[in-house]
């Protein structure tokens, strides 16, 4: 029997699967191409070797699952990667999820999730592709842009879940929470002394990578698979520095120490682990889709129609049907607190040369960062060239 049954699909290190496991479901199949990423789901999910699987190209059958869920690629939609759009060679593997979603063998439900940039490139054309795909098959969807942080994770991650069925209703798991604190603060202007910032060094003169009492996305790397965490201000004593990949693994909602087996096999380098968790969903996030799914709500609201040719609002649903409506709701359905200084256990010091690239893109953009900021990264580049630190990347 399905059951409570779920198969993961581009399954990564196991974000989606872990939170919904963490909500009662039980994983039955993962497929995963990357070989560091195997070697964590191999040691971190305790299934048989013939459940874990490759290739999705050529994984002609699933088993009988309640959820099939896939965090399919985004390196082809992201605002940072390379925008090939849906038809780009990774993103339009999402395709082979959609033979799994045909007879009576198919799932009760579908999650899927992605970044938030997919709404805007090319027009919102994935979306498009994607929802057109599912009332195709005869499915009922939803989606809503959420935020890592609604959810006690101290990373600014917006990212779009997606949940579509052929007999249930996804806005009764996407929809019925909604939070009613303030908006989230990116502390610019003022700086609260008692307060942690996080930035992106790689950035400076545009970019999102600022934020307060947590981190920006954390990213995968550069495409030269050297490591870029993202790095933290400490105001009350100037301290600035990067995390360790333990620290990342929990800002990701992982226990430290999860990704281990990546850097164990024969051939892993050091950027390994840094791009698995840059790569991977938030585990917090799925855990609250989980608990939707075991304890439906009432939506919260229900939508106004959706133009044709509109651009896709932050959360919308539809249905085989020809009407789509768009849904006013945050970013935020639920408000747990997030602390990045109980997270964070340690920071390394940014090297001189990484601070002064910062400083000097810093300079030279009309970026905003609170108060006293520059000044802090100019101190702590005279630190670190006095003290003999060297150049290092």
């Amino acid at each position: 029997m399905k059951g409570d049954r779920l198969v993961g699909l581009f399954a990564g290190i196991g974000g989606l699967e872990l939170g919904l496991q963490h909500a009662g479901l039980r994983t039955s199949l993962l497929c995963e191409l990357d070989d560091g990423a195997h070697a964590v789901l191999r040691e971190r999910f305790d299934l048989a070797p013939s459940m874990f699987r490759r290739d999705v190209t050529a994984l002609r059958v699933i088993p009988k699952a309640r959820v099939l869920a896939a965090g399919f690629p985004c390196q082809d939609l992201s605002q940072a990667g390379r925008k090939a759009g849906i038809d780009g060679s990774q993103s339009s593997l999402v395709s082979h999820v959609f033979r799994h979603l045909s007879g009576r063998a198919a799932p009760q439900w579908l999650m899927l999730e992605n970044v938030s940039y997919m709404l805007n490139l090319e027009g919102g054309r994935a979306m498009a592709f994607l929802v057109a795909a599912l009332e195709g098959l005869g499915y009922t969807w939803a989606y809503r842009v959420v935020d890592a942080r609604a959810f006690g994770a101290a990373q600014r991650r917006q990212r779009v879940i997606l949940m579509a069925s052929r007999t249930e209703d996804p806005r009764s798991v996407l929809f019925a929470d909604e939070s009613h604190g303030p908006a989230f603060d990116d502390g610019v202007g003022s700086v609260d002394p008692d307060a942690w910032y996080g930035f992106y060094w790689t950035e400076g003169l545009r970019g999102l990578g600022w934020t307060k009492n947590a981190v920006p996305t954390i990213k995968g790397g550069s495409r030269l698979g050297i490591p870029s965490p993202p790095a933290v201000w400490v105001p009350a004593t100037g301290q600035i520095g990067t995390p360790s990949i333990e620290d990342l693994e929990a800002l990701q909602g992982f226990r430290r120490g999860w990704t281990e087996a990546a850097s164990m096999r024969e051939g892993s380098h050091r950027g390994d682990r840094y791009r698995l968790v840059g790569n991977a969903v938030c585990t917090d996030m799925s855990s609250w889709v989980g608990r939707r799914l075991k304890e439906p709500g009432e939506p919260l609201d229900r939508g106004r129609p959706l133009r044709s040719g509109q651009r896709w609002p932050r959360a919308a649903w539809g249905s085989p049907g020809p009407q789509r409506f768009a849904v006013d709701l945050s970013m935020r359905p639920t408000d747990v607190p997030f602390d990045l200084r109980a997270t964070v256990n340690s920071l390394s010091p940014l090297s001189s040369r990484a601070t002064a690239g910062f400083l000097s893109r810093a300079l030279r953009g009309d970026l905003r960062f609170a108060d006293g900021f520059i000044g802090a990264l100019q101190d702590h580049l005279d630190v670190m060239v006095d003290g003999n630190h060297g150049l290092v990347a």
